[in-house]
C-alpha cells in the first residue's frame, strides 16, 4: 500500500465565496491533516473532518485555477443578490407596516 495521495491540494471554505488552498499531508477514512501554502506563516499541521473538502486537485495550480474560476461563477450572480436583498427589505417593510397596521386597527376597534 502506498502512503503517496492522489490529489493531494483540496479546496476549503474560508468564507461564502471565497476558498483556501490546502495541501493534504495524511488522510483517514474521516479526516485530512495539513497545511495551507498560501498563508503568511504556515504553522503546525492542522486537522479537519473530510466534510470540510470542497473539492480535491492533483496539482495547486489546478486548485489555484479552480478557486479563481469559482470566485467568476459567484460574482456572476451579485446583481441578482442585490436585487433580492432590495426586494427582501421591501417584503420585511409592508410585513412590519402590515404588524403595526393591524396593531393600531385593533387599539381603534378595542
Amino acid at each position: 500500500m502506498s502512503d503517496r495521495i492522489e490529489r493531494p491540494w483540496a479546496l476549503m471554505r474560508h468564507h461564502a465565496g471565497w476558498a483556501d488552498v490546502f495541501h493534504i499531508d495524511s488522510e483517514a477514512s474521516d479526516s485530512i491533516t495539513g497545511f495551507y501554502p498560501d498563508r503568511e506563516s504556515v504553522g503546525p499541521p492542522v486537522t479537519y473532518s473530510t466534510r470540510a473538502v470542497l473539492a480535491r486537485y492533483l496539482t495547486i495550480e489546478a486548485a489555484r485555477a479552480a478557486r479563481e474560476g469559482a470566485v467568476s461563477e459567484w460574482r456572476k450572480h451579485d446583481a441578482g443578490v442585490r436585487d433580492a436583498e432590495v426586494a427582501l427589505r421591501a417584503a420585511e417593510k409592508l410585513r412590519e407596516d402590515a404588524w403595526l397596521d393591524s396593531l393600531r386597527d385593533a387599539a381603534v376597534r378595542g
